[in-house]
C-alpha cells in the first residue's frame, strides 16, 4: 500500500508542477484535465502526508524512549506513543478506503423511477410518499428535481413516476435505493384497522451521456401519438406524447406531460439511455459476480430492501441489518443515516473483496 502511495504523490507532485507552466496553464482543455486529476487524488496525497508525519513523530518517540536519559522525556514520549499509534492505525484505514476504486457514476446526476407494486391503491398512495420523501431529501441537499414522466391516480397516488435529480454525488447518495420498499400500515378505507403489506420498485440510474453509450439509431422505433389525460386542450389535440421502443432489449418509455412532442422526445431519450446504460452495467456485475463469488452494490430490483412500518414508526433496512424508530423524520427526508450505514456496509464489503484479490 505504502508503495502505491508514493507512486501517487509523485503523480501529484508532476501534475501540480505541469499546471505551473504557463503554456499548460493558457490551454483551457489540458489545464482543466490536468486539474481533474489533481483533484481526484488530492484526498489521498493529503492524507497520506498526515500519516507520513504521524509516523515519523512515533519514530523519534520510540527512539527518545531508547536513547534518552532524561526520565520525565522518556515517560512523556511513552505517554504518547498509544495515542500516535491509534491515530497511524486510524489514518491508515482511512486511505485504504480512499484507495479503493471510484465508481465512475457517483457524481452523476439521477434518473429515479418509482412504481407502484403489489397492493393496489394503498402501493400508488405510498409510491406518491416515497417521491416526497426523496424530493425532500433533494431540497436539503440543494439538489433540483424535475419530473420527467408520470402516470397517477385518481386519489394522489402514483402508478409511476419517473424524475431526474440534478445535483453533485445525488448517485453517490441514492444508488443502494434500488429494490422492493415494503410497506405496512392500516390504509384509510380499511375499516377493521387491520394492517396492511404493500410495496413499491425503486430504481436508481445514473445520468449518461452520448458518450457513455452507443445506441444504433436503427434499433429506436419511435412512435408520436395524441396525449390522453389532464394537460390542457393543446396537449390532447396534437400529436406530443412519444413512445420510443428499443427494439433489441424490448424497453419501452413514454413521455406525453410536454405540450412540445421534442422535448417530450428529449425527455424519452435521457430515461431510455439511462435504462439501457443500466442493463448493460448489471450484466457486467453479474460477470463479476461469478469471479467474485459475490455481489457488492448491486442494485437488485427483485430484493426486499427495506421495510416501512406505520404503526410501529419503525424503518427497517434488510440489508444491513438496521432498524430505526423514527420512520416519522425519515420520511420526511431525514435520511443520511441510512445512508452513511449504507455507504459503510458497502465499502467494508469492497475491503473485504480488495484483501481476497
Amino acid at each position: 500500500m505504502l508503495q502505491k502511495l508514493e507512486e501517487i504523490k509523485k503523480t501529484y507532485d508532476i501534475l501540480s508542477k505541469q499546471l505551473e507552466d504557463p503554456e499548460v496553464f493558457n490551454d483551457r482543455d489540458r489545464c482543466s484535465k490536468i486539474s481533474k486529476e489533481i483533484s481526484d487524488i488530492k484526498d489521498i496525497v493529503q492524507k497520506f502526508t498526515e500519516y507520513k508525519n504521524v509516523n515519523t513523530q512515533l519514530i523519534q518517540n520510540r527512539e527518545i524512549i531508547r536513547d534518552e536519559h532524561d526520565p520525565e522525556l522518556k515517560d512523556l514520549a511513552k505517554s504518547e506513543i498509544d495515542e500516535l499509534e491509534s491515530h497511524l492505525q486510524k489514518i491508515e484505514e482511512e486511505l485504504k478506503l480512499l484507495l479503493l476504486p471510484k465508481d465512475p457514476n457517483d457524481e452523476k446526476n439521477v434518473i429515479l423511477e418509482i412504481r407502484a407494486g403489489t397492493g393496489g391503491d394503498e402501493a400508488a398512495l405510498f409510491a406518491a410518499e416515497l417521491f416526497r420523501l426523496y424530493s425532500r431529501y433533494a431540497e436539503v441537499k440543494k439538489w433540483k428535481i424535475e419530473i420527467l414522466s408520470e402516470s397517477s391516480t385518481g386519489i394522489g397516488g402514483f402508478k409511476e413516476v419517473i424524475a431526474m435529480i440534478t445535483g453533485r454525488g445525488a448517485y453517490s447518495r441514492l444508488k443502494y435505493e434500488s429494490g422492493i420498499h415494503r410497506v405496512q400500515r392500516v390504509p384509510a378505507t380499511e375499516a377493521q384497522g387491520r394492517v396492511h403489506t404493500s410495496a413499491v420498485t425503486v430504481a436508481v440510474l445514473p445520468e449518461v451521456d452520448e458518450v457513455d453509450i452507443n445506441i444504433n439509431p436503427t434499433d429506436l422505433k419511435i412512435d408520436v401519438y395524441r396525449a390522453g389525460g389532464a394537460g390542457g386542450q393543446h396537449v390532447n389535440t396534437t400529436d406530443s406524447a412519444v413512445r420510443i421502443t428499443h427494439l433489441p432489449t424490448g424497453v419501452v418509455v413514454t413521455c406525453q406531460d410536454e405540450r412540445s412532442q421534442h422535448k417530450n422526445k428529449a425527455k424519452a431519450m435521457k430515461i431510455i439511455m439511462a435504462k439501457i446504460f443500466d442493463i448493460e452495467r448489471q450484466k457486467q456485475e453479474a460477470e463479476l459476480a461469478k469471479e467474485r463469488k459475490m455481489q457488492v452494490g448491486s442494485g437488485d430490483r427483485s430484493e426486499k430492501i427495506r421495510t416501512y412500518n406505520f404503526p410501529q414508526n419503525r424503518i427497517t433496512d434488510h440489508r444491513i441489518g438496521l432498524t430505526l424508530y423514527r420512520l416519522d423524520a425519515i420520511m420526511e427526508g431525514d435520511m443520511d443515516e441510512i445512508f452513511d450505514n449504507l455507504l459503510t456496509h458497502y465499502q467494508a464489503e469492497a475491503l473485504k473483496l480488495s484483501v481476497d484479490e
